[in-house]
């Protein structure tokens, strides 16, 4: 008899139902795709914010050192220290190796170009290009995003970038050469000179336009300081930056300093940075980490208060559909009753069809919204990785995250009973007897 007066209940008010229905349909849509986009939304805010740079540097800790002696600053501008290149696959051993995306070790050194017999000193920088480290490859391109290339970056010692303003100076273009002078300058007869040529032209709006950029290898050789590296930026997918990440890590007790230790922030994975690498200083951006904590904080707070609407909304559309289902079904509540059904029963009755129609709207709202997030990942974010995932995952259909299918249905469920709860309680108070009299 129960299931029957179910059934009866979902055919005779098909309309009822089906606006409930829809109401949870859309607040559960938007719910899941909200989730869905938060499970991802700190990657890809990191990849959109990659713009700004690093967010880790790292440099010789002798650096920090002020040699002065009679209040004269004797230290010199590259501080006499370096890193060793041969140290840098350690910063994949560290605990939060895999969040670091991204690696461009530097050496400084000075480019001797000669021209009718006149020899010139310009500042020039070793990066690397498309290095392999870990699985992947990095280097300077991977983590400045933003310079303009004119051209192809060096594939070999012979090639070198030049900036944009020392190209207009020398009136220099892809596919010229240059000749530099290379050996010890306190050995003047071992000097010889060499042929390089320019692959490219890069814009940066910065002092990298002043430079040649050369393979880190042949800076090295130039400088005549083998696996040398002056500086080293780091780009790293982290937590922002919270009260917690600010404090001293040695200052905590063990079992803070443990949490402290395996949380990503900035500064954990800068401190696993100096336990890894002998003689490192490094520190966070500060810049890019609020940028990235600022924004994930604000966009995470609109899409909680878009989800807390719509399931608000929802609720409110069950309440009102429940309390028109109960007001026509009146005299059906009244003859129950006045048969000896229990207001338990009774409640169980509508906390049955509710349940079901939250079940199945919530499932279906878990399907709508988890497409609606993958085209919405599409759209909003700008960076083609990105989009090409995004659509990838979409017309493959690997974008459910099951996850969450259990997570939204039992909202679906709680938002859908506490919109119904007020109407059926209303509906228990009835006196079987007046309502009988009312319908006669």
């Amino acid at each position: 008899m129960f299931l029957r007066l179910l059934w009866e209940s979902f055919a005779r008010q098909r309309r009822r139902k089906l606006l409930a229905g829809i109401a949870i349909l859309l607040g559960t849509t938007a719910v899941t795709a909200m989730l869905a986009l938060a499970t991802t939304i700190g990657d890809r805010i990191h990849k959109e914010l990659a713009v700004y740079g690093a967010n880790i540097v790292i440099y010789p800790k002798a650096e920090q050192l002020a040699v002065k002696v009679g209040g004269i600053d004797l230290k010199p501008t590259t501080g006499g220290a370096y890193l060793k290149e041969s140290d840098l696959p350690k910063l994949k051993s560290i605990f939060w190796g895999n969040n670091i995306t991204g690696v461009s070790p530097q050496l400084e050194t000075k480019l001797s170009l000669t021209s009718d017999a006149r020899t010139t000193d310009y500042e020039a920088v070793g990066l690397w290009f498309d290095h392999p480290l870990g699985q992947g490859v990095t280097g300077a391109a991977q983590l400045h995003p933003w310079w303009k290339l004119n051209g192809a970056w060096p594939t070999s010692p012979e090639q070198v970038v030049v900036g944009a303003g020392i190209a207009r100076k020398l009136h220099l273009t892809p596919g010229s050469t240059i000749q530099v002078e290379s050996g010890v300058a306190s050995e003047p007869e071992a000097r010889t000179i060499q042929t390089m040529t320019i692959t490219g032209i890069v814009s940066s709006g910065d002092t990298t336009e002043d430079r040649f950029l050369l393979p880190l290898a042949t800076a090295q050789r130039l400088a005549n300081r083998p696996n040398a590296i002056s500086r080293i930026e780091v780009s790293a997918q982290t937590k922002p930056e919270d009260t917690f990440a600010r404090m001293d890590p040695d200052a905590l007790p063990p079992k803070q300093r443990e949490i402290w230790y395996c949380r990503p922030y900035a500064n954990s994975i800068a401190y696993q940075i100096r336990e890894a690498i002998p003689g490192a200083a490094a520190e966070q951006v500060r810049r890019v980490e609020q940028s990235e904590g600022t924004v994930l904080a604000r966009i995470s707070g609109l899409m909680w208060l878009i989800s807390a609407a719509a399931l608000l909304a929802a609720g409110f559309a069950v309440s009102a559909a429940m309390a028109t289902a109960i007001l026509e079904r009146r005299g059906e509540i009244g003859l129950m009753r006045s048969l000896g059904a229990s207001k338990t029963s009774i409640a169980l009755l509508f906390y049955a069809e509710t349940g079901i129609l939250s079940l199945f709207s919530g499932t279906l709202g878990y399907l709508l919204g988890s497409t609606l997030a993958a085209w919405l990942g599409a759209r909003i974010f700008s960076d083609p990785a990105i989009h090409t995932t995004a659509l990838a995952q979409l017309t493959t259909g690997h974008v459910f995250n099951l996850v969450l299918l259990p997570i939204v249905v039992a909202t679906a469920l709680i938002v859908a009973i506490a919109g119904s709860t007020p109407s059926i309680r209303t509906a228990l108070k009835m006196d079987p007897s007046t309502i009988l009299r009312a319908d006669a």
